[in-house]
This record gives structure tokens, sequence and C-alpha cells, in this order.
């Protein structure tokens, strides 16, 4: 907890990364981390190798206290970072050293501090209803005095570009007075988001030119600048960059850690984390996205699922010669991989990728891919889609290539029924007939839907037979509703309309996904449904490798 400096960095204390997700990202809407949480994250971060964590704002949000206290208490062992708290400056026509939040900040035991300030002459005079000599003297004062304690300071200058374009020396003189008092890095803060790249990369130099201040950047992302924002501060000679996981934040959220550390390496060749930690930025996103509670970002850059997939014929074509013609970088740098998405696009080429993702050659097999080829185009023309449902698409191709896809069960009949009960409960009820083993089974089950109950009924029908049905676990169900032709629109007729389930299951292993396609929405739950522990059911047949499946 003493560290002031980061540790393990090739740049070490001449550049900061600095992760404020635990305080300026804990204000986006839907997120609320416990303590718990708190120290999941930085723990994650500190793995990382970013240079500060900015835990919470300690005596104003109670958990940010308590977790400012277990961390002091060794619940939180940083290897890397330096933990650091939040907090504003004395009030005004008070004193430093008797100021409760200065007082908290102190009993935090972070041995780094940052202090908001407002620069904005407006915000001085309307919010904190006192002058721009008083506002500079608040600042001066506790820095000084926790400078003096034996703490590191860096200084937030709240609303910096609006303040400096309206004033710029009522801008210049709070960040002065800090770092006269001591203060290492004066941060200027786009704090409503509204700045472009050229305009802020000119305010920043300007800045540095007048004061030979070492300056920090914080964006919002308001614009969605709020990353190139960052990148052009840094370009001018910031030298302290402040971000959040995946962008976290209120309004429209934050300069992204991840895509900042992603250009900052990748583009302007500069070492902020430890050579080893780059490939686990898209692990720590993921991971970090679970503990918030929030889905990863699909498309996000660098770490996203998408961020290196591919769907376009033409794509494939260029990727099949060289992958770097169509990525902007070997994914594997970030940890992430290159997905060929097939599709209604697709070529020869995106098939012929696809197939050897999942550990098909196909190249060897020109009849069976065009005969493949043929199939996806068709299905897809009515409503299927594979670009998600890898497992289903691996069915295809290995019965093309005459690979063992044999369902474990053959289907008699099933029915379903619901039972609207005189209490308003709603229950429904399936019946499966199916051939297993050499013997016909029928089995009843009661679910909380027409889905759920078919699925149980089947596993009760099965599982006597298949023991490995124990290990799989639906874990996610997507209903969309198409046109009659299969298209992407949603419809409101109740005709012509077809509807598409995508259903994924895991063995505790692997996850696998899987695609019906079906007027009736309990038949394509069922084709889904099938697909899957088909699928599986290869698996423990043959032991073919699950080319596209996540660990």
């Amino acid at each position: 907890m003493t560290r002031t400096t980061p540790a393990g960095t090739p740049l070490g204390d001449t550049f900061h990364v600095y992760d404020t997700t635990l305080r300026d990202g804990a204000q986006r809407e839907g997120i609320s981390y416990s303590v718990a949480d708190k120290l999941a994250v930085a723990r994650l971060l500190d793995g990382l190798g970013v240079g500060f964590i900015e835990g919470g704002w300690p005596g104003a949000m109670p958990k940010d206290t308590e977790f400012f206290a277990r961390a002091a208490a060794g619940e939180l062992d940083l290897k890397h970072a330096a933990l650091v708290a939040f907090g504003s400056t004395r009030r005004a026509g008070a004193r430093a050293d008797r100021d409760p939040q200065v007082r908290a900040l102190l009993e935090s035991q972070a041995p780094v501090i940052t202090l908001v300030a407002k620069s904005d002459r407006r915000h001085v005079e309307l919010a904190l209803r006192t002058d721009v000599t008083e506002a500079a003297e608040m600042v001066r004062d506790t820095v000084a005095f926790l400078v003096g304690e034996g703490r590191r300071v860096f200084l937030d200058a709240e609303h910096f570009f609006d303040g400096f374009a309206y004033d710029p020396d009522c801008a210049l003189r709070v960040i002065g007075a800090g770092m006269e008092a001591g203060a290492d890095v004066a941060v200027l803060c786009d704090t409503n988001g509204g700045q472009l790249p050229l305009g802020l990369a000119e305010t920043v130099r300007e800045v540095i030119d007048r004061t030979g201040f070492r300056v920090g950047i914080h964006c919002q992302d308001d614009t969605s600048c709020a990353v190139a924002n960052s990148l052009a501060a840094v370009q001018a000679g910031a030298s302290h960059v402040q971000c959040t996981a995946n962008g976290y934040g209120e309004r429209a959220g934050n300069a992204d850690l991840f895509a900042v550390i992603g250009n900052l390496v990748t583009k302007l060749g500069m070492a902020v984390l430890p050579t080893d930690a780059v490939p686990e930025l898209t692990r720590v996103s993921h991971a970090l996205a679970e503990i918030a509670n929030i889905a990863p970002n699909t498309h996000q850059a660098y770490v996203g699922t998408s961020a290196f997939a591919h769907k376009a014929g033409l794509h494939a074509s260029a990727i099949k010669v060289d992958p770097e013609l169509y990525n902007h970088i070997d994914p594997e740098r970030v940890g992430n991989d290159m997905r060929v998405l097939v599709t209604e696009m697709a070529g020869r080429a995106s098939l012929e990728l696809k197939g050897h993702e999942l550990g098909i050659d196909l190249a060897a097999e020109p009849d069976a891919l065009n005969s493949a080829l043929r199939k996806v185009k068709d299905l897809e023309a009515r409503g299927w889609s594979f670009e998600a449902a890898d497992a289903s698409l691996e069915l295809l191709l290995r019965d093309e290539v005459g690979g063992d896809i044999r369902a474990p069960f053959e289907l008699e009949s099933y029915r379903v029924i619901l039972d609207h009960r005189i209490d308003g409960e709603v229950v429904s009820e399936a019946t499966v007939k199916v051939h297993v083993a050499g013997r016909r089974v029928i089995a009843t089950a009661e679910g909380n839907g027409p889905v759920h109950a078919l699925d149980a009924a089947l596993r009760k029908a099965l599982l006597p037979y298949l023991p490995w049905l124990d290990e799989v676990e639906l874990t996610d169900y997507k209903v969309r509703i198409l046109t009659g032709g299969g298209g992407p629109r949603a419809t409101e007729h109740g005709t012509d309309a077809v509807t598409r389930v995508l259903v994924q299951s895991t063995d505790h292993d692997l996850e696998w996904t899987t695609v019906g396609v079906h007027g009736n929405i309990v038949e394509a739950s069922w084709l889904a449904l099938c697909d899957a522990l088909a699928h599986k059911a290869m698996r423990v047949r043959s032991g073919v490798p699950a080319g596209g499946l996540r660990p």
C-alpha cells in the first residue's frame, strides 16, 4: 500500500496508465459494485499491469471507505499498481488539515491522492460560489497539506477545456496553484466530453508550452471521441492518461482502457504494460464485464469477439492468402482471435476458412465444399443464420464430408400443451416419444414455458441411456421473429412470420451454439435443441475436435 509509482512496466513512472473504473466507471447506469466486486476488479487491473488504480472516494461513499479499509488490512496486495484515493479540495474558507473530506483521504491510507478542482471560472463562481483567488488557494492549501503528509498528489482540473476556452488565465491559475504546491501531474479533464481531437491537442500543447507542467488527460465520450482525444493528448505531450475498463462511465462513458492501451502499444509503440500483459487484454476485458454484470460489447475495438470477424467473401478470399491483408494487427497480440462468419454473403473462401477453423479440410473435397455452400446460401435465404451458430454449421459441414453426425435418438413424436390454471398460474407440459438404445421411451415433464418443458421431457427420456447428458446445460435462448422470406426485419404479420431460435449450451468445459428456424417457435426450438445434443454426441462418439467452440 506504500507504492507511489508503477512497478514492472518498461516505461516506469515516465508514462502513467491510470484506471478509474472503480470511481468514474462505476457511475455508469446499471453498475453497482459491491466491496468484494471492487477488490476483484482491482486485482484484475493490477494483474494486467496498469500503473494506478483509483479505488473510489473515501469519506463520501461508505462502500469506498470500506474498500480502502479492507485494502489497507491486507485484502489487496498490488504487484504493479499504486492505489489512489479520489476526493475534493478543502471547502472555501476552511483549513485543509481540519476539513473532514481531506482527513478521510489521509485515513484511507492510499499512498496516492487525486484531487478534483474546478478550473472553469463559471463553475468557480456559480457552483462553488467563491472567486478565482480562493479557488486557487483551496487547491494550493490542500495539495501542500497532503504532500506534507507524505502523499503523492495528482490534480484533476475539472471542466478544464471548456474553462480554458472561456478564461484561460483562470484555468491556468488553478492548475498552477496545485503544481506549485507539489502536485506531480495536472490532469486536464474534458468533463462534458465535448472536445474533438485537433482542438484538444492544440490546447494540451499550449498548456505545456506556457507552463512546462507535466500534464495528463481525462476524456468523457459524449462525442464518441474519448479514445481519439486521449491519444491526441498523448501525441501532444501528455504523459498520464486516465481510462475506464470497457469505457464504462456516466452518460456516454469514458475513454476505453483497452482501446487506449491497444493503440498506445500497437500503433504508437509505447510499452505501457509489462511485456507479457498485452495478450491478456481480451480476457481481462471480458472478466471485468462479468463482474459489472454487463454483456461484453462484441464490437469493441481490439477485445470484442467481432473485432476480427470477417463476413464478406471478398475479405475472406484475401485472408486466405494472407490474414494481415484485412486485419490491422495480429489478433493474438491482444489475446483475441480472427473469425470468419458464414452467411449468405459467403463465398468458397469464407466457407473453406471456416471449415479449417472448425477442423474440417474442405479444400481437399471441392465437391463437398460446393454442396455445402449451396446449402448455406439456401438456408440463409430462408431465415437460418450460421454466423452465431458454429455448432450447427459444423454439423452441416461434417455431414457433407461424410462425418457421423447422427442424433443420439430418433423422434417418434412430441406434444406440448399449455395449462392456464384457475389461480392464474401458467404451466407448460410436454410429452416426448423417442427411440434410444433400441428402446421406445415415453416421458412427460412440466416447465415454466413450452421450450423448458420440452427440454425437461427430452432429458427425462434420454438420461438413463446417455449419461453424458447430465453434463449438458442450456445457458442462453434467443428468439427472433423474421419476415416470411427470412429477412432480418421484425414483422407484425402473423401469417408469414418465421421464427429463428439460437440455443447456447455448455458441458462446463466448452460452449456451443445451435440454430433452428420454423414457422412455429416450438419446432424452431426443437431443431436447435436437437442440433445441440447431436453436436455433443458427435464429440463424445468420435472425439472430433471442437474447432470453433469457446472454452
